[in-house]
């Protein structure tokens, strides 16, 4: 059974950090390109990062760039996402995507 399940979500002042991480089941991990998308209420699902099967390789959205990084370790079947500089434009619901498969979304809300 091929399973992404997201954790790391909360409450968070603006300015603050959270690290979001995505623990993946039923496939091959390591063979899988992986990513992290974002809702906002009323807004469309929009890509903010991805990291390459060996980790080698990542692309953010211009929103997020220099304030999170996607990273992935391959022994532990997890990737995660740090974010840092936390706005309140970056309150959305985050969901990791890999092999054709989305987790059930982690809520992350920034605000005093």
């Amino acid at each position: 059974q091929v399973q992404l399940v997201e954790s790391g979500g909360g409450l968070v002042q603006p300015g603050g950090s959270l690290r979001l991480s995505c623990a993946a089941s039923g496939f091959t991990f390591r063979n899988y390109v992986m990513r992290w998308f974002r809702q906002a209420p009323g807004k469309e699902r929009e890509l903010v990062a991805l990291i390459s099967s060996a980790g080698g390789g990542t692309s953010y959205a211009d929103s997020v760039k220099g304030r999170f990084t996607i990273s992935r370790d391959n022994d532990k079947n997890t990737v995660y996402l740090q974010m840092n500089s936390l706005r309140p434009e970056d309150t959305a619901v985050y969901y990791c995507n890999g092999f054709q498969t989305w987790g059930q979304g982690t809520q992350v809300t920034v605000s005093s």
